[in-house]
């Protein structure tokens, strides 16, 4: 029952990108058409380079992989993480490559907290039977993107992108001496990302909506073996799909 709970969330989630995807599209294609004999900064491809800022909410959870300790263990009977959401800040300078690829870099400092759910066989004297952990974190993001863009139509413009990030979380608690209850998450993680986006021309700035898978490749868990909520795992790995507002001039 858990796991089709669990697959019924993800499909909601992959839902509701789809239709966010679709929406900006639509509104996009009506933008050209209305806007088409007015076009808004006709001089921006030649930039050399641009700036901008970056505003984003995400959508952050933990890819498990359990350990041979759970199967044997008879204290932890499910653990499985749980979807979160958080908020990113950050800025971003974009450089000219050629009419259909640029290279931008985006560091961003971002707020979330992904969680992990527990149901125990032996109910814990405070928190009874059924334990949700929240892993708070606060990291700051070093992305670096190529983007292949299209041709305007009008001022509208749809663009991809792929890229490397390497991110620092400033609140990791791995070398933490006094956890006996927590799950310690390293410092330091890298991965891909990919994405699509649409730009908006407007008279005097770009209005850019994103929306970007970021996957995490490194190994995230400290485990030690003593804690009980950390040793029933042998991999953590970060996902993460964000949505961002560019504004850029």
């Amino acid at each position: 029952m858990l796991y089709l709970l669990r697959k019924k969330r993800k499909l909601n989630i992959y839902r509701l990108c789809l239709l966010c995807l679709l929406g900006l599209f639509c509104a996009g294609t009506a933008s050209a058409q209305y806007s088409k004999y007015e076009l808004n900064q006709f001089d921006h491809d030649e930039k050399p380079y641009y700036f901008g800022i970056s505003l984003g909410v995400n959508l952050a959870r933990f890819q498990t992989e359990l350990h041979s300790q759970f199967l044997m263990g008879d204290t932890v009977m499910v653990a499985e993480p749980v979807n979160s959401g958080g908020l990113a800040l950050g800025l971003h300078a974009t450089a000219r490559i050629s009419d259909r690829f640029q290279l931008r870099f985006n560091p961003q400092l971002m707020f979330m907290e992904r969680n992990i759910y527990y149901k125990l066989k032996y109910p814990d004297p405070i928190d009874g039977d059924e334990v949700t952990k929240k892993i708070e974190s606060v990291i700051v993001t070093f992305p670096l993107q190529i983007k292949f863009q299209s041709d305007r139509i009008g001022n509208f413009r749809v663009y991809t992108l792929a890229g490397f990030k390497a991110d620092i979380d400033m609140a990791s608690n791995a070398r933490l001496k006094r956890a006996e209850d927590l799950v310690k998450i390293n410092k330091f993680d890298y991965g891909p990302e990919f994405g699509i986006g649409f730009n908006f021309f407007f008279p005097t700035f770009i209005f850019s909506p994103e929306i970007k898978i970021s996957n995490g490749i490194s190994n995230v868990h400290s485990r030690d073996a003593n804690l009980k909520y950390s040793n029933v795992f042998d991999k953590i790995q970060s996902r993460m799909i964000i949505f961002t507002i560019h504004l850029e001039g």
